[in-house]
């Protein structure tokens, strides 16, 4: 054995001697350690960060630095004295036809950056391009032209819905507000929408609470199908339901985008759902994306140490098979005061974790094969694996 290329020992040998090496017995490494992609002691910078590259020509959604602060107020005179930085310099992109799902904790940012996208609230800084033209710098009639190609699927399919309203009213006032269809046309137009996604045409006499929470679910998809849109947030639209209603959901949108050709950007606390209606993949953590990658490269050589420790909490269904589950140290900081460098050292668990992390705000950069990750000790070439 010898010493290495930069003249450091290596691990689990011991010098005797006149510097030579003697073997000792090696201690086997942790699983959780073994799982960690190959890196190197020294911090790896390289590789293209998204806001190097250009956007793809069929991408129908481009943001690009995205930041959602919100003020923090005390005192008599009401003054800002911080903000809260819910979203802080998001940047990606959605093709057409195309599924991206945003995963994270609660509280990371998720559904902030999906309504932001769609201007139901505005933005502090960055670019949001909708085929081309910019939401951000939109007028009041441009905007509502481009809110019947960008819809939204809420998280709760019941205060989503005007208890007070029919379903047949709900979906004719959004015929009526974008001038598609009245009189009988709206009548065959809300029968035709409520087949489409599972539903009777009889039941639009019927009000929100005389439906299940699924049947509300498919209500709201169908509300965001009424104007024939090409981009839809879906907004956790399964969190609120039970397992095998999830599943009956999840057909449906994925029907749909067969049926129309739909893009959707899918936001999700849960990677076992998300694994199966999503094409690409984006973590995101404490206001930021850290990892982004296909979906079955994500899944199969996670590189982020926080990507690692969700994909460890899903369950596995067969009893026979254990999983190790990485427990993360620590709570989530707080997005009024995030830590410095790496927003996710305080809690990380890669064993190569040094000050330089505490230090380094991690760009977003590819390491291979279009795997970007925000971080310093992934090195360039982790995300091709053989």
């Amino acid at each position: 054995m010898s010493a290495t290329p930069d003249g450091r020992t290596p691990t689990g040998a011991q010098t005797v001697g006149d510097g030579q090496l003697l073997d000792v017995e090696r201690k086997p490494e942790s699983p959780a350690r073994r799982d960690l992609p190959p890196a190197k002691g020294d911090s790896d910078l390289r590789g293209q960060t998204p806001d190097d590259m250009e956007t793809p020509p069929d991408a129908l959604l481009a943001v690009r630095g995205l930041k959602q602060y919100f003020p923090i107020r005390k005192g008599f005179f009401n003054r800002v004295v911080g903000h809260v930085k819910a979203v802080d310099g998001v940047s990606f992109f959605v093709k057409r036809g195309e599924t991206l799902g945003l995963v994270g904790e609660s509280g990371c940012g998720k559904s902030t950056t999906g309504k932001t996208i769609l201007r139901l609230q505005e933005a502090t800084e960055g670019r949001a391009e909708f085929d081309g033209r910019n939401i951000f710098e939109m007028g009041k009639d441009e905007l509502r032209t481009m809110r019947r190609k960008a819809q939204i699927v809420f998280q709760d399919p019941f205060s989503s819905l005007n208890p007070r309203m029919t379903i047949g009213e709900t979906l004719r006032e959004v015929l009526a507000i974008h001038n598609l269809a009245k009189g009988q046309k709206a009548t065959d137009r809300i029968g035709e929408l409520l087949s489409t996604v599972g539903l009777r045409p009889e039941h639009a006499v019927r009000y929100p609470h005389e439906f299940s929470g699924g049947q509300r679910q498919r209500i709201g998809i169908a509300r965001a199908l009424a104007v024939e849109p090409d981009l839809i947030v879906c907004d956790e639209p399964v969190s609120a339901l039970d397992v095998s209603v999830q599943a009956q959901v999840i057909n449906l949108l994925q029907d749909l985008q067969r049926k129309f050709g739909l893009s959707y950007l899918f936001i999700a606390h849960d990677l076992s759902v998300v694994e199966h209606i999503s094409d690409r993949v984006a973590v995101m953590y404490l206001g930021r994306i850290v990892e982004v990658a296909d979906a079955d490269e994500l899944y199969l050589n996670p590189l982020m140490p926080y990507t690692q420790a969700l994909l460890s909490a899903v369950p596995v269904p067969d009893p026979r098979v254990k999983r190790e589950r990485i427990m993360l140290e620590g709570d989530v900081p707080s997005p009024a005061n995030p830590p410095s460098g790496c927003p996710f050292h305080p809690r990380c668990q890669h064993p190569l974790k040094d000050a330089d992390c505490a230090k380094i705000v991690p760009p977003l950069a590819d390491k291979g094969g279009g795997h970007f990750a925000a971080c310093i000790k992934v090195p360039l070439g982790a995300g091709n694996p053989a």
